[in-house]
């Protein structure tokens, strides 16, 4: 399966490019950029605690952000993989260079294989990246 890790060059820009456009509908739809904000309250760590104190504190402060992650990535699974099913699939399939009609054709693990190949290529995670830090891919509101 042609993927964006194993495309020509140009192949590559000119799909990166329609992929780009779908990304920001995609994290408008889902939300995950939101999801991913979402934070905990914690333990205050006061100057007149005592050292035993201020440990505890850290270690309450650690569980609740660790609870508070697994949280926020289950929110995200459930807001890509489930209420967006049919745009996360879209996705999956423009970086599988399939259409809507053959993505719905393919077996969802070689989507996923091929996805997972995908994120293990530092080329392709690279560009992805440097257009999320250059603010060319973000969430619209």
């Amino acid at each position: 399966m042609k993927t964006l890790a194993n495309c020509s060059n140009v192949e590559f820009l000119r799909q990166c490019n329609k992929i780009r456009h779908q990304v920001q509908d995609w994290l408008k739809d889902t939300g995950v950029l939101e999801i991913r904000k979402r934070t905990c309250d914690l333990v205050e760590i006061k100057d007149t605690m005592s050292a035993a104190e201020k440990i505890k504190a850290e270690t309450e402060n650690n569980l609740r952000i660790q609870a508070q992650a697994k949280k926020n990535i289950s929110d995200m699974l459930d807001a890509a993989l489930d209420a967006n099913a049919e745009k996360t699939l879209e996705l999956l399939g423009l970086m599988c260079f399939l259409t809507p009609e053959e993505t719905e054709k393919e077996k969802p693990f070689k989507l996923l294989n091929a996805f997972a190949d995908m994120l293990n290529d530092e080329d392709v995670v690279g560009f992805f990246s440097s257009l999320m830090k250059s603010g060319l891919i973000n969430s619209v509101s």
